[in-house]
């Protein structure tokens, strides 16, 4: 009865606006008041959650991600995508997911995707005559790219959580993150031709070129971590900090465009980012201890596992509840609380760890772009001025496209293995 008190607790909190983290920490303080709980357990297992040297990376891929954005990387990835895509019917959208897969490699993040390039080509879009809802659509859309194709901050968490290879689960990401923004491509060039969406002059190959020499260094960075940690030459928490080094060089000494007083700013806008996932992580904690606690872990697995044993079945009902959850719950968040739930139920009917990884990820960021409630929505939708509700419809084929990647995911174990095998 007290565990039903504490999802209810959790879902109205929810409901009335309260951030994820701090609906978990309440509704995980309500429950240790009505059990007589020592409220000691509180700051236990809000420093067991963030006790990880492996979460050190997430400040410093962040603080990263934003020099990189202050030094100009974003404006040289759009530019690079618009002189590959801009000729084309509807280029310009196909250009806005084009910066995302770039992008990605920066951020990692779905929400600072839809912030960054949203700003600049969803006004972009309008002017140019697509329609509102669509350009919003596109941009939330193509953000969920970013924590699926490496370096990606959920991979990060759920490697720590259970001890997989933080270095494997991103590369594994590599292959559905690019079918993932190719296919958004194909669909959004679908609506453009029957819209009939404005395209631009086709560049002249030195132009290509040049906004390539610009934005390779984006892609230096994607390369450079993965290498390093692959081959062993550091841990993601080293990556981290080259990362950051690389993002100071590349913006003050080759962009030119970073300036030493901008540091400060960018410092503490990673600081507070850093310290709302840190505060999200432990909160989760708690609550996933509690729900540990009441073996709640254990109803779902044999739930599951109740209904059927059929892999076929298993797989569709995990992606079922994930996909479920994703729509209301942050990612990270949802990630501590369910990935060492569902993780032995993958494993005993054949999943590879790694496949399961991917798959858990990928879910939960496509909740992140789905009616009513998913945030990069919001965000889109602020952006563009757009009714929630035109917009949310809008999205809807690239839900389609989206769901029908994760499908691949779900059975092909070779879109996701195929990379990480070559490194064993």
């Amino acid at each position: 009865m007290t565990a039903l008190l504490l999802f209810v607790a959790f879902i109205v909190l929810i409901f009335f606006g309260l951030p994820v983290a701090f609906s978990l920490g309440v509704s995980s303080l309500l429950y240790l008041f009505v059990e007589d709980i020592s409220l000691s357990i509180v700051a236990q297992r809000m420093y067991s959650g963030i006790d990880s040297f492996t979460l050190v990376s997430i400040p410093g891929f962040i603080l990263a991600g934003n020099l990189m954005n202050t030094g100009g990387i974003t404006k040289r990835i759009i530019a690079f995508a618009n002189a590959i895509f801009g000729f084309i019917r509807g280029g310009l959208s196909l250009a806005n997911i084009g910066a995302s897969m770039l992008f990605a490699g920066i951020s990692g993040t779905a929400l600072a995707d839809t912030a960054s390039i949203g700003a600049m080509l969803i006004p972009a879009m309008k002017e140019e005559g697509y329609e509102a809802d669509f350009a919003a659509a596109v941009t939330a859309s193509s953000s969920t790219v970013g924590p699926i194709i490496p370096p990606s901050l959920p991979m990060i968490i759920a490697g720590t959580l259970t001890g997989i290879s933080v270095g494997k689960l991103f590369i594994a990401g590599a292959i559905p993150g690019i079918i993932l923004g190719l296919s958004m491509m194909v669909v959004s060039y679908i609506i453009s031709v029957k819209r009939g969406h404005p395209k631009g002059e086709r560049k002249p190959l030195g132009y290509v070129l040049k906004t390539f020499k610009d934005a390779v260094w984006a892609i230096g960075l994607t390369v450079l971590i993965l290498y390093g940690i692959l081959s062993g030459a550091f841990t993601p928490t080293e990556a981290s900090i080259i990362a950051v080094v690389y993002a100071v060089i590349v913006g003050k000494f080759i962009y030119k465009d970073l300036k030493f007083s901008q540091l400060p700013g960018s410092i503490i806008e990673s600081v507070k980012m850093s310290a709302a996932i840190m505060i999200l992580v432990g909160f989760a904690n708690l609550f996933a201890w509690i729900l540990a606690s009441e073996q709640i872990p254990q109803m779902i697995a044999r739930g599951i596992l109740s209904i059927s044993t059929n892999k076929i079945i298993v797989i569709l009902l995990i992606n079922l509840l994930l996909l479920f959850v994703g729509t209301f719950m942050e990612t990270i968040a949802a990630l501590i609380i369910l990935f060492p739930v569902l993780l032995p139920v993958a494993t005993s009917i054949g999943l590879d760890p790694i496949q399961f990884g991917v798959m858990a990820v990928l879910n939960l960021v496509i909740g992140l772009t789905t009616p009513p409630v998913g945030v990069c929505l919001f965000v889109a939708s602020s952006i563009g001025d757009v009714p929630l509700i035109k917009i949310s419809k809008a999205v809807l084929p690239f839900l389609a496209v989206s769901l029908a990647v994760l499908m691949l995911v779900s059975f092909v174990p070779a879109i996701s293995l195929f990379l990480p095998s070559l490194f064993n």
